[in-house]
This record gives structure tokens, sequence and C-alpha cells, in this order.
């Protein structure tokens, strides 16, 4: 079949591009905002805006072909094209999407590394030094995204086992929920663990882009105008409200008292597990994933962090890592070739071995994201150091670290 330039895909697939973007920026910089104290609320934003600017760059320069070209080994991909050179003169057709340009695949999966990073921004904010954080971003990207990227995605080792990925369960929720966790080992907690938002309404703002925003992450993944791509929104949108009631009951069960943050906290789980099935399931599927996803980030949040006594300030692993790890392995359960004639099914469909492969996938990418996320650390920790000063952590992060405040105090 020849590869013909379809003018409606790639339309959508400019438009979803748009749509992820507006997840980090500003969706993810003001949820995240809104959730801590008043003192810190610029630098919790300024880490998602510099790393979109820093993946940005460097996803050009050589991440690109690092994630999705030829493969070598099953490991990593061939870098021939360092700064996209030739890319957009040759205006050729992406190999993995043929109805769009090979350059428009590339700005897609861009922005898929940039969130994945920023994501991660949100268990350290409160404590960890900026000139950290900027040091931890290309180490990341280079040691551990591009490599899991490849695997899953750019034809590596687990795309030849047939893993389900559809959006991203293991490429951005597993791998940022472990890398979370094993930063927030190595920082410590805060002197004050308790969290304080200080401005709800920035968060829901920031909910409502991030959830506007994932029609691009999950239906942008069909890399079409498809009927994939309608089926991807509806069952991300039924997560999602699965997954804001679910944290809903929970708090009702547990306090008495349904809150908005638990109910903010809810919708994010059900987006983050819905989003490795989204491709492949129906809605009652959906329904349970959302549902269930909620309630165990619930679970790890109240009851899990603070048995283990980990300071994830914003529990990027309890409610990214572990809707991660069970939307991955649910695909593994749900995954119907009725809505996905390119796939065989999964575990409801009689394919048992389509669920080990999900189970091992969650397994390497979890320990590996961990494993070289500490070690990353580690280094920087001996190098230039984690952590800011506890005066400094005290003050608040903006006016010490950016001479700069977010209200008049």
């Amino acid at each position: 079949m020849v590869a013909i330039l379809n003018s409606g895909d790639t339309a959508w697939m400019l438009i979803s591009s748009a749509l992820v973007i507006l997840m980090t920026i500003p969706g993810l910089a003001l949820f995240y905002g809104g959730l801590i104290k008043r003192e810190n609320v610029l630098n919790t934003i300024f880490l998602s805006l510099v790393t979109f600017a820093v993946v940005s760059i460097l996803w050009f320069i050589f991440g690109y072909d690092m994630a999705f070209g030829a493969d070598m080994w099953g490991f990593i991909g061939a870098l021939k094209n360092p700064f996209f050179n030739g890319v957009l003169e040759s205006k050729a057709l992406s190999t993995l999407a043929p109805s769009i340009p090979e350059s428009l695949f590339a700005v897609f999966q861009m922005t898929f590394a940039a969130i994945t990073v920023a994501l991660i921004s949100g268990s350290v904010v409160e404590r960890m030094k900026f000139s950290a954080w900027l040091a931890f971003i290309p180490v990341w990207l280079i040691l551990v995204y591009l490599p899991v990227a490849h695997w899953v995605w750019g034809g590596g080792w687990l795309a030849q086992m047939g893993v389900l990925d559809f959006a991203g369960g293991t490429v951005v929720h597993v791998n940022c929920g472990l890398a979370a966790l094993a930063l927030v080992m190595l920082l410590g907690a805060r002197k004050d663990t308790k969290l304080l938002p200080h401005h709800l309404g920035y968060s829901v703002i920031g909910l409502g882009l991030l959830w506007f925003g994932w029609f691009g992450f999950n239906a942008g993944s069909a890399l079409g105008a498809t009927d994939l791509a309608v089926t991807a929104f509806i069952v991300t949108n039924t997560s999602a409200a699965a997954g804001m009631l679910g944290w809903m009951l929970m708090d009702k069960i547990e306090t008495g008292k349904p809150t908005l943050l638990g109910a903010l906290s809810g919708a994010v789980a059900g987006l983050a597990a819905i989003t490795p099935a989204s491709g492949y399931v129906n809605v009652s599927a959906a329904i349970i994933i959302g549902f269930i996803a909620s309630i165990l980030g619930y679970y790890a949040v109240s009851h899990l962090k603070p048995r283990f006594g980990y300071d994830d300030t914003l529990d990027v692993f309890g409610i990214h890592g572990i809707s991660g790890i069970c939307g991955t392995i649910a695909a593994g359960v749900f995954a119907s070739p009725f809505i996905n004639e390119a796939i065989s099914g999964g575990l409801l469909y009689g394919n048992l071995s389509q669920l080990g492969v999900q189970v091992l996938a969650v397994a390497v990418i979890g320990c590996y994201a961990f494993i070289m996320t500490y070690i990353i650390g580690k280094v920087i920790d001996k190098t230039i150091g984690l952590r800011v000063s506890d005066e400094m952590e005290i003050q608040g992060l903006d006016i010490n670290l950016h001479e700069e405040s977010g209200y008049r105090f």
C-alpha cells in the first residue's frame, strides 16, 4: 500500500499535539501550582515550564531518533538525523503513522516526553534545588525516557513481544511514578509534610485543562481522525468521571465528607489509568478501570504513604504510578479485538499470554525507572546537591531561588 498524506489526519494530529502541550503549560503547571503552599507557587509552576523548554530542544537534537530511530538490539534507536537534519526538508511521511508527515509524528511524541518529565516534579516540589532539577531533566530524558519509549513504541523488545500501551501507561505513568518514588526517597521528607493547597481554584482550572488536553493525549494516539480516535475519546472521558466519583466515595466512607481535592485526584487517576487501554476497551471496561484505579490510588495516598513514610508531595507515585500499573494490567484483561482489530485481545478474549506481557512490562519498566532515577539522583546529590537549605525551605523557594513572589504578603 502506497502511503498518502491525509489532510484530515494531519489536521487532527496538529490539534492533538497542541492539546498535549496545553496539558503541560498551563494545565499541569496550574494544577500543581494550586496544590502547594503559596510561598512556592512560582517555583512549582516554573518546574513545568522549564521542563517543556529543555525537552523541546533536546527532542529534536537527538531524542526523536533515540526513541523512534532504527532499532538497535531492541534497546535504543539509531541516531541518524541529529538536529532533525533533513527531516523537514524531505517532507517524508511517517513509517509509524503513514498518513501524516514524519515531522508531525515527531512533534506529537515530543509532547509526551515533556509532560512525562514534568509530572515527576510534583513529587519533589517545596524542597528540591532548581539547579538540581535543571540537571535532572536531560539526564533522565536520555537514560530513562528515551530507552523506555523505544522499548514500547519504537520497535524495541517489548514492542516485539506485543505489549499493549496505547497512549502511555508504561512509558508515561509507570515511568514517572516510579521515578518520583526514587527521588523522594533520596530527598527525604519536607519540614512540614502537610499538604496545604493555597488555591484549589488554580488546581480546578489546571485539572480542566488536563482533562481537555487528555483527549489529544489518548484520542490523538490513534494517529488519525478515525473511529478508533472516537473510541479513545469516549472511554477517556468515561474513566475520568468514574475515577472522580470513586475517590469521592472513598472520601465519604473514610472521612464522612467528599472533598474537592479528592475529586480532582480521582479524575487524574481515572485519566492515567485509561491511558494504556484507551484504544483497546469499551465503555464498561473504562468504568471499571477508572473506578478501581481511584480506589487503589486513594489507598496508596491515604494509607501506603503514611505507613512507609515517604514524602511524595503531590502523590505522583500514588496517583500516576499506581494508575499506570492498574491500567496497563487492565489492558491485558479487557482489550477487545472488536474495538481494535490489530490486536488479539486480552484475558477475557482467551489470550492469557497478553496479561503476562503486560505484567512483565510493568515490572521491568517500574524497576528500571526506579533504579536508574535513584542512581541519577544520587550522582546529582553528590555533585551539586538535590535539596535546598532548611532556611530556604521554611521561608519558601519563590523568594530564595527566584527573588519573586506569587503574592504580596
